[in-house]
């Protein structure tokens, strides 16, 4: 049943794929519409033509020699006739006319002498007749016209096509001049429509070969200059994801040739770009990394000196000297923050270099944030509104990571109070939603896309603070590595609002527990 399924879904997927190269906004559909398209007018426009000069050349070479071979047969034997022919003498006279090399009926219709109209015909009595005549030939034919140096007769032939039963036939008639017989004289001329229904039959036939060459010939055209720019297009959708080694075949010295040239150069200079940038980026966080680990050790010394002067600054005995108690309470506060600082770098140094790995444990959301206010002496200052019971399996120590930047945040930018919610979200509740708002003024617009970059300083009155400009960018990051976002915005009531969506089961993301190693620091951003 596999074997079926998957043979079924083969057959979709190859017409698919047969669709998509024939749509209608396909080049190589255009290409074989338009030849088609010039050919069929070509070959109807020819065809046409040819069947117009073979069809009027066929009909007038039969329509002349009849008309020539009747008018003949009148002078010679319908006008050797009497004024006043009698009826046997018509119908002998008929025969005789009709057995000409053309082989048309014949009706002669004259006077007696009583005044009567006397008929003869070259058939049976059913035979021609002059219902079959038209009238406006009759009338023609009868017409005496006025006879001058233009118009040397009175009495002319005249003939008409016409169409019975779809048989094509000539009529033709003519008048004895100075008394005499009429005649009429009827062809069938259905051995030449046949022959130009044939001529007709063959130029469709041609015409549809010539149209169904022609789509052949564009076929083969859009495969010899498309497949290049399929090659192509492939090529350049390799390379946008990154396959930045892709290179194209160049084969002949055309437009196309060159266009693949300057493909392959375009990707040579760019995979060189990119493993440039690519080296710099790697020193630059090489650089970082010791930079950071070659400042720990002072670091760790001047700590626990800064920390005997705020213990001798806390002391009662007054051992410092006011004059630089100032300046000591300032090396105590600017050690912390480069501390901070420190830990914050080797911090971003993980999530860049990819090493930053889970402590995944199952906790308690709203005892988590709890624990992480409380651990920060912020229960005054933010407001909790999460039930307990909502469990979600993450890392405790980034999660914590995470509230502590952004409740800083908040108290140190927007204003208490800071309320902090916590609800799950998802079609199965499979999300943990926390919601942190302050009632400050909130975010500038045009500093909203950019409240988490690095280092970033909503304020150029203010590049020097407490923070570093990194708690939301690593804030962000840990929400990322745990398969969640951050998003900040503004509230149609006033204050910010920053919103981290976590999945409340990231097991699957999990690795070992020894990849993070020390605490990182928890700062508010300076917005």
């Amino acid at each position: 049943m596999t074997d079926a399924h998957g043979g079924i879904r083969g057959w979709v997927a190859g017409r698919k794929g047969v669709w998509s190269r024939l749509r209608f906004t396909s080049l190589r559909l255009r290409l074989v519409v338009v030849f088609g398209l010039v050919a069929l007018t070509a070959a109807v426009s020819a065809s046409g033509i040819a069947y117009w000069l073979n069809r009027e050349a066929v009909l007038t070479r039969t329509q002349d020699a009849v008309l020539r071979d009747f008018q003949q047969e009148m002078q010679n034997r319908a006008g050797a006739l009497p004024e006043h022919p009698s009826q046997d003498e018509l119908q002998h006279t008929a025969g005789q006319m009709a057995s000409s090399s053309q082989r048309f009926s014949v009706l002669l219709v004259a006077e007696s002498a009583d005044g009567r109209a006397v008929y003869g015909t070259s058939g049976a009595l059913d035979g021609f007749s002059l219902r079959e005549v038209p009238r406006a030939l009759q009338k023609a034919v009868n017409e005496e016209q006025k006879v001058d140096s233009a118009n040397k007769y009175p009495y002319h032939l005249y003939w008409q096509r016409v169409v019975d039963d779809g048989t094509p036939y000539l009529v033709a008639g003519s008048r004895v001049i100075n008394g005499g017989a009429t005649g009429y004289m009827l062809k069938s001329l259905e051995p030449e429509a046949k022959d130009l229904n044939s001529l007709a039959w063959s130029l469709g036939i041609a015409t549809a070969l010539a149209l169904i060459g022609s789509a052949l010939l564009a076929q083969a055209a859009a495969t010899t200059v498309l497949k290049p720019v399929h090659r192509l297009g492939v090529a350049a959708r390799r390379l946008g994801e990154g396959r930045l080694d892709t290179r194209l075949r160049v084969s002949g010295t055309d437009e196309l040739a060159d266009l693949s040239r300057t493909f392959n150069l375009a990707a040579e200079a760019l995979e060189k770009r990119v493993a440039d940038m690519a080296g710099r980026d790697e020193a630059s966080r090489r650089f970082v990394a010791d930079m950071s680990h070659e400042l720990r050790t002072p670091l760790t010394a001047i700590t626990a000196v800064t920390e005997v002067l705020e213990d001798e600054l806390e002391a009662e005995s007054g051992s410092v000297d006011p004059m630089i108690e100032p300046a000591v309470r300032l090396v105590v506060s600017e050690t912390r923050r480069l501390n901070n600082l420190v830990e914050n770098l080797m911090e971003v140094t993980r999530f860049d270099a990819g090493t930053a790995r889970l402590v995944l444990d199952d906790v308690d959301v709203a005892d988590q944030i709890t624990a992480c206010i409380d651990a920060r002496a912020w229960l005054d200052a933010v407001d909790l509104d999460a039930e307990r019971g909502i469990h979600a399996r993450l890392d405790p120590r980034r999660l914590d990571v995470i509230m502590a930047n952004l409740i800083g945040n908040a108290l140190k930018h927007g204003g208490s109070p800071v309320r902090v919610s916590v609800r799950m979200a998802g079609e199965r509740g499979d999300q943990v939603v926390i919601a942190v708002r302050d009632h400050g003024p909130g975010i500038p617009e045009d500093v909203l896309p950019h409240v988490f970059d690095r280092f970033y300083k909503a304020s150029a009155s203010r590049p020097r603070s407490d923070g570093s400009g990194l708690g939301l960018s690593i804030a962000t990051e840990n929400a990322r590595i745990h398969g969640g976002e951050l998003t900040a915005a503004n509230s149609p009531e006033g204050g910010a609002v920053f919103t981290l969506r976590l999945p409340r089961d990231i097991s699957e993301l999990a690795e070992e527990p020894d990849a993070v190693d020390g605490p990182a620091g928890a700062e508010g951003e300076v917005r």
